[in-house]
């Protein structure tokens, strides 16, 4: 199965190196593969993983371990931004 992963601001640092161009990162991922497991894979600090979103669609905490990502789905995530 193949999704698309997003990093954004400070996140973008755990990308590698040919993805930061873009922010974005195809993944083959095996089914069942839940959004908690790539925030793991990518070793994302738990606390940094503020806003998450699967197609827009907002991934609150508690359904993060169990929310599994299907084909052609975007994961993207984003840290607390603070501005003034």
């Amino acid at each position: 199965m193949r999704a698309t992963f997003k990093l954004f601001a400070t996140l973008q640092d755990y990308l590698p190196a040919e993805a930061k161009k873009t922010n974005a990162l195809a993944l083959d991922l095996d089914e069942g593969t839940t959004v908690q497991q790539v925030v793991e894979r990518f070793g994302l600090p738990q606390q940094s993983c503020h806003l998450v979103l699967i197609d827009g669609i907002f991934v609150p905490p508690a359904a993060r371990a169990s929310r599994a990502l299907k084909e052609g789905e975007t994961l993207a995530i984003w840290p607390p931004i603070a501005g003034g």
